[in-house]
């Protein structure tokens, strides 16, 4: 049977090309999708599913070849997903939001034997492509579904030794590219086993029922847009409903209307919908358990949402870690404002020197590690990289963060973005959350920069809310009523909108860059900081 193991062999069992099957043998009438009004039910996903990974097999897929895909989320995304998981393939979910520079570099990093690329996304497709020397094959799936067009592979080596055997827990099944915040992304290699351990530990936790309906807004080329509810949702038999982009008004819409039950967004999406006009009258009754991730939440906006009766919790996670790490219970969302919560089942979190990797006992500040089955496989084709975050057993994270005496941890900032001002560490996380505090200020990011004087100082980057007024003066006097003289920013500019990632997280070096153009015109504290790439 097409990408199953045989009886008795124990190296297929946590394999998530089982999932739709074993779901459409149980509930085959329930809806797994609502896809923009039109539905999927378990049995049709896995019928579609298992025809595409038979469909890629007889054209010449083997085990480890890598699909790439250009899409906005889709159910045909999802059958796409499972279809490789069933046949041992490798799904590469590429962001459209990127350049055709930088898609280019990622499709020549990936190799990938196929792209599948949605219509409305075929001339940015067409341009990545034609700046590579080996460009793969493109198809655009017809009406009838990616399963009715498959061509052969676009293969210039051979296939590898293991092609057409089983599908094993340690087969790679996702290739996530990292956000790049801080230079490069480098494609995080996902195995079988990862994705089923993050899923276990996150049902442990999560309290999932087949009668739960998921909200999905993170796109699928990031790891959130799987790992976080929806694979969860699909092995437990409940209905994702899914949206291909965030618009507030819309979200909040559908949380009456589909009487959504679970929804996970990064912090900028819970201040859009908290925002927007229709936010205090939507009926949130139906809205059990909010997650956000991806950046520390500001404490003012956490009491918004508790104030509504929604057990908003912070969690924390990274891609490499597939990505689920810390969360907080929802009893402890209002008491542990700021905390990310203890480790998931069958994850192992330790806080370490940053230096020397000296691990801490008890209460204790420094770098957070991470251990356990969910830890990715190594970054594709780059050891280098690979070795540099994985040591002794451990994840490096390169986050700072602190743990009390009863193990709750709090995430602090990115060790690379904390700078050092007069011989004082400051964690620009700190600084922004004084800066959001103030009521004209909607937006704000913190990035150190060498200082004449002070060695490093802080320059603040600042988004005013809309009809609101303020100015530098002002947001200056405002921080150093509330932070030390050594943490208030010495510059603040005023800014329309703060570069950022697909996931909507500060690009730091974007902000840096700005600043070293403008050097010329800046006093010397203002100069550019180089920073090396986040791991």
């Amino acid at each position: 049977m097409t990408g199953t193991t045989g009886p008795g062999r124990p190296d297929g069992l946590h394999t998530l090309g089982r999932w739709t099957a074993d779901r459409a043998l149980a509930t085959p009438h329930r809806i797994a999708i609502d896809d923009r009004g039109l539905t999927l039910s378990y049995a049709e996903l896995e019928r579609r599913a298992a025809d595409l990974a038979a469909a890629l097999q007889s054209a010449g897929y083997v085990t480890g070849d890598r699909i790439a895909t250009l899409t906005g989320n889709s159910s045909d995304h999802v059958v796409v997903f499972f279809a490789c998981a069933k046949a041992g393939l490798v799904l590469v979910p590429l962001s459209w939001r990127l350049s055709p520079r930088e898609l280019s570099a990622q499709l020549e990093l990936a190799d990938p034997q196929l792209l599948l690329v949605e219509n409305d996304l075929d001339a940015l497709a067409a341009a990545a492509c034609s700046l590579l020397p080996q460009p793969p094959r493109t198809v655009a799936p017809g009406p009838g579904g990616v399963e009715k067009s498959v061509p052969a592979p676009s293969r210039v080596l051979p296939p590898a030794p293991f092609a057409g055997r089983e599908v094993r827990d340690d087969d790679p099944l996702l290739m996530i590219f990292t956000s790049g915040t801080e230079g490069a992304s480098k494609a995080a290699v996902l195995t079988h086993a990862n994705c089923f351990w993050t899923n276990l530990a996150l049902s442990r936790t999560l309290d999932m029922a087949s009668t739960d309906v998921v909200l999905a807004v993170l796109p699928q080329f990031h790891v959130g847009g799987w790992n976080i509810q929806p694979l969860l949702a699909w092995w437990a038999g409940a209905t994702v409903v899914l949206e291909r982009g965030f618009e507030p008004g819309r979200v909040l819409q559908l949380i009456a209307e589909r009487r959504v039950t679970m929804l996970m967004g990064v912090p900028t999406q819970y201040l859009m919908l908290a925002e927007h006009p229709d936010f205090a009258r939507t009926d949130l009754g139906s809205l059990r358990h909010a997650v956000v991730g991806g950046a520390p939440m500001p404490a003012p906006l956490l009491r918004i949402w508790h104030r509504r009766g929604v057990a908003l919790s912070q969690g924390y996670g990274l891609t490499e870690a597939s990505p689920n790490v810390l969360c907080l219970a929802n009893e402890d969302a209002e008491r542990m404002v700021g905390y990310s919560g203890k480790a998931y089942p069958h994850v192992a979190v330790a806080v370490a020197d940053p230096v020397t990797g000296e691990i801490y006992d008890g209460a204790a500040t420094g770098e957070l590690l991470v251990g356990g089955p969910g830890v990715f496989a190594g970054y594709f084709r780059d050891p280098a990289a690979t070795a540099a975050v994985l040591a002794a057993g451990w994840l490096r994270t390169g986050d700072l963060v602190e743990r009390d005496a009863d193990g709750y941890i709090r995430v602090v900032d990115r060790i690379k973005d904390i700078y050092i001002s007069g011989g004082e560490n400051v964690a620009p996380a700190e600084v922004e959350a004084v800066l959001l505090a103030h009521p004209a200020v909607s937006q704000a990011a913190v990035v150190g920069v060498p200082d004449g004087h002070w060695g490093e100082s802080g320059a603040a980057f600042v988004v005013v809310r809309a009809g609101m007024a303020t100015d530098e003066q002002e947001l200056l006097e405002h921080c150093a009523t509330q932070l030390s003289a050594f943490k208030v920013p010495t510059r603040i500019s005023m800014v329309t909108a703060l570069p950022r990632t697909a996931l909507n997280k500060v690009l730091r070096s974007r902000l840096r860059q700005e600043l070293s153009e403008q050097e010329p015109a800046l006093p010397e504290h203002a100069a550019h900081h180089a920073e090396g790439s986040r791991p």
